[in-house]
């Protein structure tokens, strides 16, 4: 298998983090395609200039077509809402052999998959041990990834990342509904990183000489989640919402809400820094939300 990055590219799950990648490729003047599940999402590669693929990947036939004979991959789709185990994922990769020969896939996970660590800085050596479905979920893909990129003589780069943000991807509409917060003596570590830097380190992981390695994804700076919705508060002008305690959430958070507070972690990302040789554009949460802001 070959070290150089293939100039043909499949983004599979092209959607807010994937059109990013495609603008960055685009501009090295790669071939990229971009594999959506909706024709309105289809509309909107197409007028990016990207190839769409449409295919919703529950329903995937084995005889798919993806459009080239050789690429590198970008998995950014989602796993199924419920169980344990990510059948997309299974379903993709069942599709590829005799079909396309892949160099790289560069797979986005979740830092769900070590569970809770209690708050200690973590580094990709921590034990794995996820404590929601979620977190099992992407743990099933990575470990589908390792084996079938075994198997195929492909190549793997797993990125567990925390909570995104970005231009269009901020809780404004939870913020203008007043929707309560976890009291912030009581939140636990949680751990971001900006789309657009997410963006570039997934086209460096596709570039990077090194390969069947994990990195641990975050800006560095780990605070909790209530600031978090605190400081989007006031950098949009909206106010602060109420805090309520640990036995209050029970009953006005949502399930998804609470599973994201059972965690606490403080993600280590000097191996990412290190080795793909990321100079990440917003290293902090106050130069971050301010792009968020721009016209």
């Amino acid at each position: 298998m070959q070290d150089k990055p293939l100039k043909t590219v499949l983004i599979v799950g092209c959607g807010y983090i994937g059109r990013r990648v495609a603008a960055l490729l685009a501009a090295e003047n790669y071939h990229v395609s971009g594999v959506v599940r909706s024709q309105e999402s289809a509309g909107k590669l197409a007028e990016s200039g990207i190839r769409a693929v449409c295919v919703d990947l529950d329903r995937l036939l084995p005889e798919m077509d993806w459009g080239c004979r050789e690429a590198d991959v970008f998995y950014l789709a989602p796993p199924p809402p419920g169980g344990e185990q990510d059948l997309r994922m299974r379903a993709f990769l069942a599709s590829l052999p005799g079909k396309v020969t892949v160099r790289r896939v560069v797979y986005i996970s979740t830092s769900a998959v070590y569970g809770d660590c209690d708050g200690a800085w973590i580094t990709e050596t921590q034990p794995l041990n996820p404590s929601t479905s979620r977190g099992h979920r992407r743990l099933d893909a990575e470990q589908q990834l390792r084996d079938w990129c075994r198997v195929h003589a492909a190549q793997w780069i797993v990125l567990r990342v925390p909570g995104i943000y970005g231009p269009g991807k901020l809780p404004l509409e939870r913020l203008r509904k007043g929707t309560p917060v976890l009291r912030e003596t009581d939140a636990p570590f949680t751990n971001r990183i900006h789309a657009d830097d997410l963006a570039a380190i997934c086209v460096a992981g596709m570039h990077s000489p090194v390969c069947n390695v994990v990195y641990n994804v975050s800006d560095g700076h780990p605070g909790n989640m209530t600031d978090y919705f605190f400081r989007v508060a006031d950098a949009a002008g909206l106010p602060r919402p109420p805090e309520v305690s640990r036995e209050e959430a029970q009953s006005v958070l949502s399930a998804g809400m609470l599973s994201f507070l059972n965690d606490s972690r403080r993600m280590d990302n000097s191996k990412l820094l290190d080795e793909l040789g990321i100079d990440l554009r917003y290293p902090g949460l106050d130069a971050g939300l301010e792009s968020c802001f721009k016209d």
